[in-house]
């Protein structure tokens, strides 16, 4: 039954981010045949042939469920930019946001939990209220500001780390995984390509991990707080546990539920921080790929671009509600 229950819902939620990858785009001001023909090309009976072509003149439920049939199947048509099928494109895409969004939400979810632990142990204390005001810093502050910011200060003052790109223009890596770390330490170019993969890695993962980090510090906090005034927490004291095994065995494993819903509702933000964060880095993802479609009036790869980010958030949630009853002893009794 549980089982039939998520699958229902990921249903629903199929057909509603269907729904919605649709109908965004042809919000959007602008005519994508114009568009692609410019101003002086756009002669009827071009302009009709296209249409025509990219199925542009059906009524739109019947676009509809042809976007619908073909999305089941994963097939999302051609650009009417680059003229190549989208989900190409996106395989080639994929692997760059992937290996962004991991980084920035590995080291997020790593020094959020350890600020989160530390403002709760030390309650009302300079670390509590350091751990707070960077939490509310990283909820308050845009993320195209840190980019600037850290652009600013680690690129062009201290030329510590690179402006833009995946790795240096003189190393000329073969695409196997996609996944540039692996690729460049598998390469014939060696510990050098990988070094400057890491390099070209470390500040846009870095900006895009501080809205999850903020998110992540504060549920930490917050969970720590309610599970340390339950009343196992005081007999575990009172048989003499130390505080150490307290934290980690008792606190910490009953966090956890809290703690893992926050990680995975921080992908959603992760996603919406991408497009941003690879526009401004240069960095060739899907973030990246899905404004210039934008701009280009791309509707083929804005409704692939769109459905695919959505589905990810979708999956997710629920790999995440289904991760939580695993660890939530209560939950698992009520089932």
């Amino acid at each position: 039954m549980l089982i039939l229950n998520k699958l229902f819902r990921l249903i629903i939620s199929f057909f509603f981010i269907a729904t919605v990858s649709f109908t965004i785009i042809r919000l959007i001001p602008g005519d994508p045949v114009i568009n692609l023909l410019g101003e002086r090309g756009a002669t009827a009976e071009r302009m009709a042939e296209l249409k025509h072509y990219y199925g542009l003149d059906q009524p739109i439920l019947k676009q509809f469920s042809i976007f619908v049939g073909n999305a089941i199947q994963g097939d999302f048509g051609e650009s009417t930019v680059s003229h190549q099928p989208v989900i190409s494109e996106f395989r080639v895409l994929l692997p760059a946001t992937v290996e962004l969004a991991f980084f920035a939400l590995l080291w997020a979810s790593v020094v959020g939990l350890c600020l989160g632990i530390l403002a709760a142990m030390k309650r009302n204390s300079i670390w509590d209220y350091g751990a707070v005001t960077i939490s509310t810093i990283g909820f308050a502050m845009p993320i195209f500001w840190w980019a600037l910011l850290g652009i600013f200060f680690f690129s062009v003052q201290l030329q510590w780390l690179p402006v833009s790109g995946r790795i240096d223009v003189e190393y000329d890596i073969p695409f196997k995984t996609g996944f540039f770390l692996i690729d460049t330490w598998f390469s014939e170019a060696g510990f050098a390509a990988f070094r400057s993969a890491v390099v070209h890695l470390i500040l846009p993962a870095f900006i895009l991990g501080t809205i999850p980090l903020a998110l992540i510090t504060r549920i930490t906090r917050s969970a720590f707080i309610d599970v340390e005034k339950e009343d196992y927490i005081r007999t575990a004291r009172a048989k003499g546990l130390s505080h150490f095994k307290i934290i980690f065995k008792h606190i910490l494993k009953n966090a956890m539920p809290q703690v893992v819903t926050a990680i995975g509702l921080s992908l959603g933000q992760l996603l919406t921080g991408a497009i941003i964060t690879e526009t401004l880095f240069s960095w060739p993802g899907l973030g990246r790929w899905l404004i210039k479609s934008i701009e280009a009036r791309d509707y083929p790869v804005v409704q692939a671009g769109v459905f695919y980010s959505m589905c990810v958030i979708a999956i997710t949630n629920i790999l995440v509600d289904m991760l939580v009853e695993k660890l939530n002893p209560k939950m698992r009794a009520s089932k």
